[in-house]
């Protein structure tokens, strides 16, 4: 039955927007606009959105080609022995080829944003905006392709309706529920209402019925939005503009009421800004294994905080939230986590290469990269906290190309050091769009695309296990090459991404599954994606 409440009067106030970064900030409450069951996705309809690209990526610091011209001072430039991983699953995602019970997928969107979370025996992936449901054990296809706004019909018309976008999918395996959430607008131009659009899962079977959530974010565009679990609430990021996307805010910090999302019952989202024009990229830690945080310890937040070229530090913060008394939640923060300096690869244009065109990607260095992975090694020796992430970056001195930074980070509870960082870049090709994970033994898997102007985008990874030298990745594997090169793409041909995904799987917290997008042949409109498992031979 729907549910519908009046939004409450949000306590956040305008004049924190000027205040200096980690200074003491008001909570912004924000009470559901309404929440109500949907029908069984597995009977939901699938209906294309319209042809077209998004709204072009509101701007926050911009950030061009870089012109400066130095080596990347943790560059790796050779590879080790081939990457000791067993491959599992290569199954065709949503796209251009993909067939399910509702139908085959229309391309009508650019970018795709491919995702995916992993279940007891599910896979679930999303793409703009649409979601499909496969077989774990065997790659067939249980439900899809379906359109994600079909979970809110009924219960909010703007999260059904209205224009969406940044659709992501986590598997919560403390409360074995799997969790959606997407932005929306106004349809055609993502003015107001801005809401965020959450569903939780009734059960563990993604072809069920969920709970759908609307919340409205009175203070404008939640654009980006990205999310953690965690065992006291879901964590969200965002990159906050005014509502009519004249002005960046900065970056935004939120939490949902886990406990009553898991319960159906009414909800509340508490946020805080950021107030940094400057910094952009965040993200909240997401918990990856059977081990939970020490007992209550925030959940953790990193950002760049700089676009400058030579920035030699990330920024972490703190969130512990009270959803009982608002007033007493907290971000605390920046702690800054020195690294190696960096130089962010180029975003909002054209500039990664391909085969028999002249159209560039974009680089995506605005961000850190989906998802920021907590782990707990309570037994280890020495016992430790690690949060293992990835960015975009330019290496190459006089031969620039693109490349993805990784970092593990020790100790976000006390004070965060960079136990390893490297950047994987052993020949001319460019990098990009990449994701991490840590499996239970520590061993490290990274994903991302590759392309040059020999090559059509390629869908490949790496990885490196706990023996192996600090911030050493071995050779990598290509999981799939590429047909074709995006070609064309409407009003915004280079867009690329703007994420890919590597998800554990929690059954044995071995298994990965990478899901990235990739063109079948020359084109726009026409990208594909793939879902590919593996784990390393000494996971058992």
């Amino acid at each position: 039955m729907l549910n519908i409440r009046v939004v409450s009067v949000s306590i956040f106030i305008l004049a924190l927007l000027v205040l200096p970064v980690g200074a003491a900030q008001p909570v912004q409450v924000i009470s559901e606009d309404a929440h109500g069951a949907s029908a069984p996705l597995r009977t939901l309809p699938y209906a294309p959105p319209a042809f077209h690209t998004l709204l072009p990526r509101p701007r926050g610091p911009i950030v061009n080609a870089p012109t400066v011209d130095e080596d990347d001072p943790v560059t790796q430039e050779a590879a080790g022995p081939m990457v000791a991983t067993t491959p599992g699953l290569n199954v065709l995602g949503l796209g251009t080829g993909f067939v399910g019970p509702n139908g085959s997928f229309s391309v009508t969107f650019e970018p795709p944003d491919t995702n995916a979370a992993v279940g007891a025996t599910q896979v679930v992936e999303n793409v703009n905006l649409s979601m499909a449901v496969f077989d774990k054990a065997t790659g067939s296809v249980l439900a899809g392709p379906t359109s994600i706004p079909a979970l809110w019909a009924g219960v909010d018309s703007t999260c059904s309706l209205g224009a969406q976008s940044d659709p992501v999918v986590l598997y919560d395996q403390m409360a074995g529920r799997w969790v959606i959430e997407i932005i929306a607008g106004k349809a055609g131009s993502f003015l107001p209402p801005n809401k965020f659009c959450m569903a939780v899962s009734t059960t563990g079977d993604a072809t069920g019925t969920y709970t759908a959530y609307a919340f409205t974010d009175s203070t404008g565009l939640n654009d980006y939005s990205k999310v953690g679990i965690w065992p006291d609430a879901y964590y969200l990021s965002t990159r906050q503009f005014n509502a009519r996307q004249t002005a960046y805010l900065g970056p935004k910090a939120c939490a949902a009421d886990r406990t009553q999302m898991i319960a159906g019952a009414a909800a509340t989202i508490q946020c805080f800004q950021v107030s940094s024009t400057s910094a952009d990229g965040m993200l909240p830690s997401n918990l990856d294994g059977a081990t939970a945080p020490p007992a209550g310890s925030p959940n953790y937040f990193l950002l760049i905080p700089s676009s400058a070229a030579g920035t030699t530090s990330l920024q972490m913060f703190r969130f512990h939230v009270d959803f009982t008394t608002p007033t007493n939640s907290t971000f605390t923060g920046p702690v800054t986590v020195t690294v190696a300096k960096f130089t962010e690869a180029g975003s909002f244009g054209g500039f990664v290469p391909q085969l028999g065109t002249t159209n560039k990607l974009d680089g995506l260095g605005f961000t850190l990269m989906h998802r920021l992975a907590y782990r707990n090694f309570p037994s280890a020796t020495p016992p430790h906290e690690s949060l293992v992430v990835t960015q975009n970056v330019k290496v190459g001195g006089t031969t620039p190309r693109y490349a993805p930074r990784w970092y593990e980070i020790r100790s976000p509870g006390t004070t965060p050091v960079v136990f390893q960082q490297g950047t994987y870049s052993p020949d001319a090709t460019y990098r990009w769009a990449a994701s991490i994970g840590m499996d239970k033994t520590g061993n490290i898997a990274l994903g991302y695309s590759a392309s040059s102007s020999a090559i059509h985008p390629q869908i490949r990874y790496t990885g490196r296990r706990p023996a192996d030298p600090a911030g050493k990745m071995e050779a990598e594997a290509t999981i799939l090459s590429g047909n074709g090169s995006q070609t064309s793409g409407g009003t915004q041909p280079y867009r690329w991404g703007d994420y890919s995904s590597m998800a554990i799987d929690p059954a044995d917290d071995c298994t990965f599954w990478y899901a990235q997008e990739y063109s079948p042949a020359n084109g726009g409109f026409n990208w594909a994606t793939h879902l590919f498992s593996f784990k390393f031979t000494s996971c058992h």
